[in-house]
Order: structure tokens, then sequence, then C-alpha cells
């Protein structure tokens, strides 16, 4: 990982700017973008569990107690500083493995060991989450601004398989996100004929970019995409893929600043076949995009990014730029993790 590292440009480095104007790295002056992350797949923390992860520029613990909520707070205690993924979850607490102080699902501290008034001050950052896709998510920030995508079925009309893909990568996800809006990748990497002009009709706002295009895919078969990103972290797809549908997302988690754990959540409809057909084509759509994925992270390994110098067929990835210079960008948690 310290190899990818000095890919990252540094804080003010021109290769962060876009035709004169910075794009901020995440990180960058103590701030990352405010967008949902994923943090692990919901089976990696069972109930009555808690596990340590990485993320923006610290350490956070995913709990889950006896009523099944997975909390997603800052690791270290208040009160010394012990890391409390070596701690226990009792009930529906989690406590410190140092001096058993215990904290709740809203990161408050409601006892310690030998009986002392825990001070107001003892808190948690805790984090806004949920848990939706067979992943636990966060939030970087006090109130979410927009919604997870949803798929143009009803959940529980479809099957979903969940994975992570692969280790971290060295790019924030933002400039792996960047690859959607850019057309010229998606010819020339990805080798997709497209069947129309490119999209003009694209669907933005203050998080979010959608759009539609039909293609040919490598393999020749005829594809009807719906793409797009949700905030700086995650791209979505619902396809028609030779007349049967299939929905992807790629979730980019970020361990620290200036990295990206891939995970792919695979959808398909329960009524395309038995259980066994529809876990086939399942298992064929995870094929497919992991060969895509792995063409964009055989680039995201040693890419330098500079945005700068466009053409023509990059206007909607400048679009983009413009999109990232504007997002709303904080640190509640600086203080905790």
């Amino acid at each position: 990982m310290s190899t990818s590292i000095m890919n990252r440009p540094a804080a003010g480095n021109p290769t962060s700017r876009v035709q004169g104007e910075k794009i901020l790295l995440e990180g960058e002056d103590g701030l990352f973008t405010q967008s949902w992350f994923p943090i692990c797949l919901s089976t990696d923390v069972p109930v009555g569990t808690v596990k340590g992860y990485g993320f923006l520029d610290g350490r956070i613990i995913v709990f889950r107690g006896e009523d099944g909520v997975a909390n997603v707070a800052s690791a270290f205690c208040p009160h010394l500083g012990a890391d409390l993924r070596s701690g226990d979850v009792i009930g529906n607490t989690v406590r410190c493995a140092f001096h058993h102080w215990s904290y709740d699902g809203q990161g408050r501290c409601i006892a310690t060991k030998i009986g002392d008034p825990p001070p107001p001050s003892a808190r948690l950052y805790k984090f806004v989450s949920q848990e939706r896709y067979g992943i636990i998510w966060a939030f970087n920030g006090d109130e979410p601004h927009y919604d997870l995508p949803d798929f143009p079925y009803p959940e529980e009309e479809l099957v979903i398989r969940t994975v992570v893909n692969g280790e971290p990568n060295g790019v924030d996800p933002w400039i792996q996100c960047a690859n959607t809006p850019d057309m010229q990748h998606i010819k020339a990497l990805h080798n997709i004929t497209f069947t129309q002009d490119d999209p003009e009709d694209i669907a933005w706002t203050d998080h979010s970019m959608l759009y539609s295009f039909s293609g040919i895919h490598t393999d020749g078969s005829p594809v009807d995409n719906v793409v797009g990103i949700y905030g700086t972290s995650l791209y979505y797809q619902s396809t028609d893929y030779a007349g049967r549908w299939f929905g992807f997302l790629n979730p980019m988690g970020m361990p620290q600043a200036g990295f990206s754990q891939n995970y792919m959540v695979l959808a398909a409809r329960r009524d395309m076949g038995t259980p066994e057909e529809v876990e086939r084509f399942l298992d064929f759509v995870e094929a497919l995009e992991r060969g895509v994925v792995s063409e964009d992270l055989m680039v995201m390994s040693s890419i330098k990014f500079r945005p700068g110098t466009l053409t023509r067929s990059d206007k909607t990835l400048a679009r983009f730029f413009d999109y990232m210079r504007a997002y709303p960008r904080a640190h509640p948690s600086r203080d905790f993790i």
C-alpha cells in the first residue's frame, strides 16, 4: 500500500486543478466529501460483536447489540483513548476493555465499572448510518442530504448478492467515479460501441448525475444502460443485457484518504427463472462486472490523476469536475476518530 500513496498528488499540486480551479482531494485542508460510504459487509458484524475499521483519517467501530442494530461510532474511548474494537458487546452497549466504561448506540457513556458517574463529555461520535444491500454504510456529516438509490424494482422482488471486490486501491473514490461521465473511457477502455450519439440528456443534482445510453457490449450483446454517480462514492447501473435485466452498484469505501475499497452489489429479478437459474445469471453478471471493473482498477493502480487537457468528447466529464468543485465537504468527527 505504501507505494500507492506516492501516486497521490500533494495538496496544492497543479495535478489537482482543472483549468486553473482546484478540485480538493479527500482530506485536503482536513475536510472530506459529505457522502455515504460503505464500511463493511453486514455479515462481517454478527450480533454481539464489535469490529474496527479505518475511515476518513482515523478509526471507527461497528458494533451490533442484541437488538440487531449495527451502530457506527468513533473507536477511541474518551477516558484514556483505548480502542473499543478490543472491547465487548453487552446487551446493546459496547464496553471498553481497559476500564469497562460502557457506551450505548447513541455514543453516550452510560456506566463505569467502579461506579463513578459518567462525565457528560464522555461520548463517542455517532455516525449517521444505515444497513442496506448487505452493507453497513456511514455518512460523513451530521445529516445526510441524499438517499442511496433504488433499483427500478422493489427489493422484495429481487435477489441481491453483495461482495467485496479486491483490496483497497490508491485513489480517492471520486476519482474512480469520474470514469462514469468519461465517455472516451467507456468506448476506449471497455470497448463498448455506442449506437447513438454521446448522451446529452443528463440529469444532474447537487448529489448525483444519471444518464442512459444504448450500445453493443464487447461480446457483441446489445445493452441499454442507465448509469450514474451518487455522492462521490457510488456507481449506479440498471441494464437490459440482451433482453435480461440486472442491476449493479459499485460502492466505494474510504478506509483512509487516497484509497478506495470496492464493493459489488448485483441484483436480478426473482421471476426470471428458478432460484438456481437466477443464481447462475448472477454468476454471469458478477463475472461480467468483475471484468469491467478490473479494467478500471488496472488503470487506477498506477494513475496520477491529472484532470486538465480535455476535448469536445469530455463535455460531460468537465461538468462532473464542476460538480466536484461545488460538492459539500466537512469533517464533524475530526476530534473523535
